[in-house]
């Protein structure tokens, strides 16, 4: 697939990517660029390769041969799209081993402080795609065929989206050259640290972005807050590096956004079928995007074609259909998915007496195989009744061409709210599990979190319901129920567990340091005071390696309290536990 790419090398360092004057070199060659992207790719169309891979860079990437077939198939859209022109679009791929590196510090810390949605793809890559099709009677099939492929494991959307808009055109009219400026202008990036608002420079523009944190208030726009006025030339603000237009992205199914947040949560099998990789792409994302800030923990394909690694697994009968948004173009997949519960087909966007054409609940008995008509294709109902006088504010506003950002702010708040009141109950409930900071002692073992019981929690609905905060009536219960047999219910309960695990940890060091440790060791014999040093050096390596929530004042009392311990052993001792 990619026997003719080229590559350019990582060059030295006081090359390509060569920090400014007076900052500090990173520990390793283009660890900035690193931080952002993983690495860029240029497809294009050979006459007896097809899409072939004509170049990646940095060259000694770690992409297999098997992430890079992939990658070449899903940077062009299938010739049922028939797009001509400039086309973005993104996809997600499964990475497939081989040689991978420790994550570095910076990557960890980065997972630490961002919200869990926007946290670094582990097990996927990202590609986004800035795809030109034009006529060339230079070329043999008389039309020019590139893509420019960003590869990051960060779902940051908007930014790269923004990125290529700036230096697709340019690579395509200067080719190699460019590129290389390009990537040498990203490896001087500031690294994407939450809560920070970062310029970044590129093709003599500033790209001026927020990086979003765990303890930023939704709906807040803290690029407002940020002076502007030394900077030459005037940045362009992107007001979010991953929102997405969302009512623009759901505008031909807002009246069942419901229905469809509801097949979200629950993990359930869906298959988007669109008019081209564009429209496929963001329906996915705005779907996915709608359980936030709850974390989407299923697989989600923007872009999928029939010639995916994953193909076989997602189309086979022989088992259920997996937990996976599916959005494709290529009519094939209504025959080859017809046994999937969910199926959406939408077509390119259309007004109807100045109101966005909706599309209508179908039962699947009418799907056909081919000429299937726009339509969500289900026998699900939902547990809860839809807003109806959210949906009349969203269609009276496109009817009023009312500003896309309102309409967005009103439709992302109305679903953040109904997770937050679905979620808050769960919270509530696990909060109550943790053991009592009164029952953790210094020098015993610290309890643990008390198994979650899922009919204590839905006996607690009655009194501490999302009826409190939700206005929607309907049958809560029964959602609760089935969100539990789903991968979000997992999900989420891993990751709040372990928080609270976590937090356990702190509280019982904390609890450590407070106590008088002389006293303790007092009549207690060496053995007794070695095995209280180990653990407490255990201790510290953890609270300081997995980011604890302790001050910096228990680190230090935690150092002196071990310090304390080995002075009172042996010499030999001590020798032994403080090794030059």
């Amino acid at each position: 697939m990619d026997a003719q790419a080229g590559a350019w090398p990582r060059g030295p360092r006081g090359r390509l990517g060569a920090p400014p004057s007076g900052a500090q070199a990173p520990a390793t060659p283009w660890a900035r660029f690193s931080a952002w992207l993983e690495c860029v790719c240029v497809v294009t169309f050979d006459l007896e390769l097809g899409q072939a891979l004509e170049l990646v860079y940095p060259s000694d990437s770690r992409l297999t041969d098997k992430e890079k077939s992939s990658i070449c198939y899903l940077s062009f859209p299938d010739s049922h799209s028939g797009c001509l022109g400039d086309t973005q679009f993104s996809f997600r791929i499964r990475q497939c081993g081989g040689r991978r590196s420790p994550r570095p510090a910076e990557d960890r810390q980065y997972d630490s402080e961002a919200p869990v949605s926007l946290q670094r793809e582990s097990a996927h890559y990202f590609g986004y795609v800035y795809f030109r099709q034009v006529k060339d009677s230079s070329v043999k099939r008389g039309y020019f065929q590139k893509s420019l492929v960003l590869v990051s494991r960060l779902p940051f959307i908007r930014l790269f989206q923004a990125l290529l808009s700036l230096i697709a055109p340019e690579y395509f009219d200067k080719l190699a050259p460019c590129l290389e400026a390009v990537c040498s202008e990203i490896d001087q990036w500031p690294a994407p640290l939450p809560g920070l608002t970062l310029n970044l420079p590129v093709v003599g523009v500033v790209l001026q972005v927020h990086i979003p944190s765990r303890v930023d208030k939704p709906e807040s726009s803290p690029l407002q807050q940020c002076g502007q006025e030394n900077l030459l030339p005037a940045p362009l603000v992107l007001s979010s590096v991953h929102e997405l237009d969302l009512c623009r992205c759901l505008q031909p199914v807002l009246s069942h956004v419901q229905t469809l947040w509801e097949l979200m949560l629950l993990g359930e099998p869906l298959v988007v079928l669109a008019p081209s990789p564009a429209v496929s792409s963001e329906m996915v994302l705005a779907l996915t995007s709608c359980l936030q800030p709850l974390k989407f923990c299923c697989d989600y394909r923007p872009y999928f074609t029939i010639h995916d690694s994953e193909f076989k697994e997602f189309t086979t009968r022989t088992q259920a259909p997996p937990n996976v948004v599916l959005g494709v173009t290529n009519p094939f997949f209504i025959k080859t998915l017809q046994h999937w519960p969910h199926i959406l087909r939408v077509g390119e966007p259309r007004m109807s007496g100045g109101l966005p054409k909706q599309v209508k609940l179908k039962k699947p008995s009418r799907l056909k195989t081919l000429d299937t008509k726009p339509g969500l294709y289900t026998a699900y109902t939902a547990h809860l009744r839809r807003d109806k006088a959210l949906l009349r504010r969203l269609l009276r506003g496109l009817q009023k061409k009312r500003p896309a950002g309102v309409l967005t702010a009103l439709l992302r708040r109305h679903l953040r709210e109904l997770t937050q009141s679905f979620i808050i109950p769960l919270e509530h409930y696990m909060a109550s599990l943790m053991p009592l900071r009164k029952s953790i002692t210094p020098w015993k073992t610290p309890p643990q979190v008390r198994p979650f019981h899922q009919e204590d929690f839905l006996c607690s609905l009655e009194q501490a319901g999302p009826q409190l905060t939700c206005i929607l009536k309907g049958d809560w219960l029964g959602l609760y129920r089935r969100f539990f047999k789903s991968p979000h219910f997992d999900g989420w309960y891993r990751q709040r567990r372990k928080e609270m695990a976590r937090q356990l940890e702190a509280l019982h060091l904390e609890a450590i340091c407070e106590a008088n440790i002389e006293t303790w060791m007092k009549g207690k014999s060496e053995v007794e005071v070695v095995d209280l040093v180990l653990k407490l050096q255990e201790k510290l390596v953890r609270a300081q390696g997995h980011r604890l929530p302790v001050t910096e004042k228990t680190l230090q009392q935690a150092r002196l309290n071990i310090e304390t311990a080995i002075g009172s052993l042996p010499k030999g001792l001590q020798a032994a536990l403080c090794p030059p």
